[in-house]
């Protein structure tokens, strides 16, 4: 596939999904970097974004329930390149009845080329990354290409 590449603007668009047993973990997290995240735009998954808005005061725009769909409006944001940055606190050790889901999630994430953390540690590298705040360039699929190809 060919490339192409996306601007990140400095003002990004967070997504923000836990999944239960990891929820506490991501609420700490956003409260911790507060200051940090409210100079960006927040999406989450239904109740981790209505529980990261209440406790933060920041504006979430929240999807449906990961389960009812929230993981796939996610992922949908994704491939239409209105999400810049998946923060993504899953549980590995815990088996969800909407595993297909997060693993397109994840998959679309990476297709896309959009950072990812998926625990405290990776998220905390990525926020205090010089990069974080400044406007960046990402290699993305060149998908108007492919189209084109496939009708030859």
């Amino acid at each position: 596939m060919q490339l192409t590449t996306r601007t990140i603007p400095v003002q990004k668009n967070v997504a923000l999904v836990a999944h239960d047993h990891c929820k506490a973990f991501l609420l700490k997290w956003a409260e911790d970097n507060t200051d940090t995240l409210a100079k960006h735009r927040l999406f989450a998954t239904g109740t981790t974004g209505n529980m990261i808005q209440r406790a933060t005061g920041i504006a979430v725009h929240s999807m449906l329930s990961g389960p009812m769909g929230g993981d796939q409006q996610i992922g949908a944001l994704i491939s239409e390149g209105k999400i810049d940055v998946l923060i993504f606190f899953w549980d590995p050790l815990n088996a969800v009845p909407h595993d297909p889901d997060v693993k397109a999630l994840l998959r679309l994430a990476t297709v896309w080329n959009i950072p990812v953390a998926t625990n405290r540690a990776t998220a905390d590298m990525l926020m205090s990354s010089g990069l974080f705040e400044k406007e960046i360039e990402i290699a993305i699929p060149d998908y108007q290409r492919y189209l084109q190809d496939r009708l030859k």
